[in-house]
């Protein structure tokens, strides 16, 4: 069978898992701090028609002679770049200027995010509005408590009465690869062989950016890069349907021969 068939095929797959990236991109193009992914390509093994052969006193030397045999997918990174600053004016929505992930814990894994969509529960503990894990190191409101503020440092406080309490600092952790961490949906991460281990720190403080209150970061999502890379993988999965339909024009005139 001809090779460009087979050729073409994997660059129909290559370009429909190109195609899903995209996809998946623009759908959370308004996800609280969602990081994009890209895709990369990358050849298959090509099929040695000829070995390279070194030159003599007479006759100079040759290059090898190939035929490639397709595409693969080589990689879908992260994007870790930082998402634009959406102001709520709610004091519980907190948002990182800089590196670093907020904690949270279900009681058994810590997970890591960069959405601070943060809300209390009936016991008064900081929590994940999206899923309800608790905030690391925890944090608990007492009842009856006004003017909650997280400043810039992290630092948590409120007031009772006439009171002003300082309370825990909400940290935050950085990696030593940001991209390897593995997503685990509800815009959250899990660490990884080849994220590090996390690096909890106060905000501002090595290398960690400082958190702003009342502010969540949005999507770093670029719709205009998104709706050109879906051209191309439209138009390379064209190009291969149209390679598909040359060979196996090809293969129907090999047919017709013996007519």
């Amino acid at each position: 069978m001809m090779r460009s068939l087979f050729s073409a095929i994997s660059g129909l797959k290559g370009h429909q898992t190109m195609m899903d990236v995209v996809g998946n991109n623009i759908s959370n193009v308004n996800s609280t701090a969602f990081k994009a992914s890209r895709i990369t390509f990358q050849d298959i093994i090509s099929q040695t028609l000829r070995g390279a052969q070194a030159p003599t006193a007479t006759q100079g030397g040759l290059n090898p002679m190939q035929v490639g045999l397709g595409v693969q997918v080589g990689s879908v990174d992260s994007i870790m770049t930082q998402g634009n600053l959406q102001a709520t004016g709610k004091p519980t929505d907190v948002a990182i200027q800089g590196d670093g992930f907020f904690q949270l814990t279900d009681g058994t894994n810590t997970f890591y995010t960069r959405d601070g969509n943060f809300t209390t529960d009936s016991t008064g503990r900081l929590i994940h509005s999206a899923t309800g894990m608790g905030v690391v190191p925890a944090v608990t409101v007492p009842a009856g408590a006004t003017n909650l503020t997280i400043a810039q440092s992290g630092q948590v406080s409120w007031t009772v009465g006439s009171t002003v309490t300082a309370g825990p600092i909400i940290q935050l952790a950085n990696f030593t690869n940001p991209a390897g961490l593995t997503r685990t949906g509800n815009n959250l991460f899990l660490a990884s062989d080849n994220s590090g281990t996390a690096t909890p720190n106060n905000p501002g403080t090595n290398g960690l950016g400082s958190i702003q209150a009342g502010f969540l970061e949005m999507s770093n999502v670029d719709l205009a890069a998104q709706f050109t890379n879906m051209i191309i993988a439209q138009r390379g999965f064209q190009a291969n349907s149209r390679v598909i339909t040359a060979s196996d024009e090809i293969l129907q005139d090999l047919v017709n021969i013996k007519r």
